[in-house]
């Protein structure tokens, strides 16, 4: 399975920066409201603003989000696209669990 394993190992940065409640509702944020600035990002949240930008950074690390100019604004907005091989993985990871699992029912059923 060297596919599988190098799958994981590209969706790997992407789980990490998921396991953070903060970087779990800027995404939500940026799905919902779209392109966002630091600033409208941090409104409403107990999160400052410089917190939210070293968790941007994350994100952008992972490949999950990036910024872009317009005018004198930073946007920053998600890119889904690391989210689809994340879920990959994950399905993948479904699949064998269901297989180990019907393996092991086949075993205990077969021993009556």
């Amino acid at each position: 399975m060297p596919g599988f394993s190098r799958q994981l190992t590209n969706s790997a940065p992407v789980f990490a920066a998921l396991g953070d409640g903060t970087r779990l509702r800027l995404i939500a944020r940026l799905t919902a409201s779209g392109p966002a600035s630091i600033t409208r990002l941090a409104s409403g949240g107990r999160v400052t603003r410089q917190a939210i930008t070293k968790h941007l950074r994350v994100l952008e690390g992972a490949g999950l989000a990036h910024v872009r100019r317009r005018g004198r604004e930073q946007l920053w907005e998600l890119d889904a696209k690391p989210l689809a091989g994340a879920r990959a993985s994950l399905e993948m990871i479904s699949r064998q669990w269901e297989q180990a699992l019907g393996r092991l029912k086949t075993f205990v059923e077969g021993q009556d």
